[in-house]
């Protein structure tokens, strides 16, 4: 089956960035990492010469060595963080091949966060994080039918673009197995490493509600170190990731609580949590693109206060809101808290997005589709 090929998102912005620095690509495991960098060389084949990969042990014998592919403008190296002394052998490469080869790095686990013990690379390079695929990828005149298709699949490329649920079911096994066995053994040297399949399996359970790491712990029966450190490794890998409140005097804001989303919410079985956890992801990936190519410093966060009103997400760039959103799956009226939060915030704008059709201004408030809004929002 020739699989569709869709030109990604941050395409355009590696290929300006390749002109200066090195580029590292990071994100989840099978989110479309390495078909990207491939893009870049000739055919676009994992057998290209130009690509090398840590885990291929005659690609590992020759990066050892000190030796790269003849003649190559573009080099990839895929999974090299895993090697412990992996900083230093990629600065060697591009301070002394620079002026003749573009270097592309790519890595399932959080290459910005294996950086460990200070920078040796600072200022060498430019960091891009890959999202699963969005409404605008899909099609750029998205519908409803793209939307339902996201909402079941989960926007990772192959089983997204195949469709088939069966398929889907034996990819999900399979890629929670390399993320546990594969990276999380390697990398971090859990011993327990049949709990972190429990942990990952009531991950899905935790989404869109306050996290509470005691319960969890509880459920383990480990120590609440322990399950904080391994929700961490869970973010680190690019499996989970968690907001944190906004504050403001006039709400009464809740200070410590957290709220949890994973990278892939066709794992969430609640509608309403997957729906929420689908915009959690589009919102921080536009958060992200802001922040990798243009230098924003951009941050997804939700509003809670100590009476439990909530709104789901505050968008903040360089510390200032820019606008709030609330999830409902159904069409339904304005949420009170919006209204109760929008004239005691400096939040300028809040949008209500739904699975709906409707589309109406409600006490300032613009109620509408959740595909009207990334059209209209410019979502990557």
């Amino acid at each position: 089956m020739h699989m569709k090929i869709i030109t990604r998102y941050i395409q355009s912005f590696i290929q300006e960035d390749l002109k200066n620095k090195m580029v590292f690509i990071g994100g989840p495991r099978q989110v479309g990492k390495t078909t990207l960098a491939l893009s870049f060389v000739a055919n676009g084949s994992n057998t290209h010469k130009a690509y090398l990969n840590w885990d291929h042990l005659q690609n590992r014998s020759e990066l050892l060595k000190g030796e790269l592919p003849k003649d190559q403008p573009i080099v990839i190296l895929d999974e090299i963080h895993k090697f412990a002394e992996w900083r230093n052998l990629v600065k060697g490469f591009y301070d002394t091949f620079k002026s003749d080869i573009h270097f592309i790095v790519t890595g399932s686990a959080r290459l910005d966060y294996y950086r460990k013990g200070g920078d040796s690379l600072q200022g060498r390079y430019f960091y891009h994080r890959l999202h699963p695929l969005s409404l605008m990828e899909l099609n750029s005149q998205p519908n409803s039918t793209d939307l339902e298709i996201l909402l079941k699949f989960g926007g990772f490329p192959e089983p997204t673009i195949r469709g088939r649920e069966k398929f889907w079911r034996r990819w999900q096994m399979e890629r929670l197995q390399h993320v546990i066995y594969d990276d999380i053994r390697d990398l971090e040297h859990v011993r327990e490493i049949s709990l972190m399949e429990l942990l990952a399996a009531e991950l899905p359970n935790r989404v869109g509600a306050p996290l509470s790491i005691r319960n969890l712990r509880i459920l383990l029966q480990i120590a609440p170190d322990t399950c904080d450190r391994w929700v961490s490794i869970f973010d680190q890998m690019y499996y989970s990731f968690r907001i944190s409140p906004f504050g403001s005097p006039k709400i009464r804001a809740v200070k410590k609580e957290q709220k949890l989303y994973l990278w892939d919410w066709s794992l969430v079985d609640e509608p309403g949590y997957r729906f929420e956890n689908l915009v959690a992801c589009q919102l921080l990936k536009y958060c992200h693109l802001r922040e990798d190519t243009e230098g924003y410093k951009m941050e997804l966060r939700f509003i809670r206060d100590t009476d439990k009103r909530e709104v789901d997400f505050v968008v903040l760039q360089n510390k200032k809101p820019l606008f709030a959103v609330e999830c409902k799956t159904g069409e339904r009226n304005l949420s009170p808290a919006i209204p109760y939060f929008r004239y005691r915030t400096n939040i300028p704008k809040f949008y209500q997005v739904h699975l709906g059709e409707k589309d109406v201004l409600k006490e300032g408030v613009r109620i509408m589709p959740f595909v009207t809004f990334c059209k209209e929002m410019g979502m990557p």
